[in-house]
């Protein structure tokens, strides 16, 4: 029989522990073996029955998330998943924990929390077994270089709708452009990426899956530790060598084109796989606005968002790269492009900052 993925919550709200370990308690594949209200308490009881996963709040009293999460990865490094409010200092707080090494965050509000987790009960099963299944070495392994001077919708029922507001103004253009998509594991590979490129890398467009009010503290990380620009996309904001745009949390963003020029439209409308932003959207607006002047990355993530969008882009005659599976801590979103053929190259993480660099110079 398939052991149960056994998980531990450690939450100092008990609404919070009694209402997730219920909601988990009634998948087959997880067992909630203990839940605790700080980490103090945590740690004693994984001393004898060490979990698979450990869904952890980040504001504690006795000792705080983040110093218990690093703790966690020096003696046994263990798939986390961060609870976290939100809020603006919820969200500067579990960037300082994906940076740690937690693997995805699931949120909850102020107000209003069993109903908000109920609803977002599949969400969270999925956060949890896709946690158990992660590769954590590459996490480890991954260093900040010294700078260089929810419904499902499939990508066709919601792009002719963003389609239509994409430029038809095809000018010539040799501007390039470089379009990025990741998720699970995604703000770790992102940050060596970005922290290898110098400020005349080319314009950097990025989704990566992340709640509101989380890509802004993510893009500021950022951008203290890169030397080039990267902000939180905005509408209008011009893709220009030396700035990376992340895309909002909560909305699309797609590439669109103004005589030789390329800005981004940032965008309301239904998620598309689950997800918005949606690294499909972004990279279909790609392959229509930017074709073989651009290189399509797509890296570490769960499911397939993205595929179609990479397969797009080759068929467009952009460049196109999948980061591999030996560091991937989820191996989804590349393989499912690579399966359609939409790749060109398939890279290791520390390879992808020297091709983005050579691209520029092509």
């Amino acid at each position: 029989m398939k052991s149960k993925i056994k998980v531990m919550l450690v939450d100092d709200s008990a609404v919070v522990r009694q209402v997730l370990s219920a909601l988990l308690g009634k998948d087959n594949d997880i067992e909630v073996i203990a839940s605790a209200s700080d980490p103090i308490f945590a740690m004693d009881k994984m001393n004898s029955n060490w979990p698979d996963v450990i869904v952890l709040d980040v504001e504690m009293p006795r000792m705080d998330g983040i110093t218990f999460l690093k703790q966690i990865m020096a003696i046994r490094p263990t798939p986390v998943i961060i609870c976290s409010t939100l809020t603006e200092k919820g969200a500067a707080t579990s960037m300082q924990a994906l940076a740690s090494g937690a693997v995805a965050i699931v949120t909850k509000p102020k107000a209003g929390l069993k109903n908000f987790l109920e609803a977002d009960a599949g969400d969270i099963v999925q956060a949890v077994k896709m946690a158990a299944t992660a590769n954590l070495r590459p996490i480890r392994n991954m260093g900040v270089a010294p700078l260089v001077p929810t419904a499902k919708l499939k990508i066709d029922e919601v792009m002719p709708a963003l389609d239509a507001s994409l430029t038809s103004a095809m000018a010539v253009t040799t501007d390039k452009l470089v379009a990025i998509g990741t998720s699970t594991g995604g703000t770790q590979a992102l940050e060596a990426v970005l922290s290898r490129l110098s400020k005349t890398a080319p314009g950097i467009v990025i989704v990566q899956h992340m709640p509101e009010k989380f890509t802004e503290a993510f893009a500021d990380r950022l951008n203290r530790i890169c030397a080039l620009e990267v902000l939180e996309a905005k509408n209008g904001d011009r893709v220009i060598p030396g700035r990376a745009l992340v895309a909002p949390g909560g909305r699309h963003m797609q590439v669109k084109r103004s005589g030789a020029q390329y800005h981004v439209e940032i965008l309301d409308a239904p998620p598309v796989n689950r997800h918005r932003p949606s690294v499909d959207v972004l990279f279909r607006s790609v392959a229509k606005c930017a074709g073989r002047n651009s290189l399509g990355i797509i890296m570490t993530g769960m499911g397939d968002d993205g595929a179609l969008g990479m397969r797009d882009m080759h068929d467009a005659g952009a460049e196109t790269i999948a980061q591999d599976e030996r560091t991937c801590v989820v191996y989804g979103m590349p393989k499912e492009a690579v399966k359609l053929g939409a790749v060109d190259k398939i890279v290791p993480l520390e390879a992808i900052p020297g091709l983005i660099e050579s691209y520029g110079k092509k």
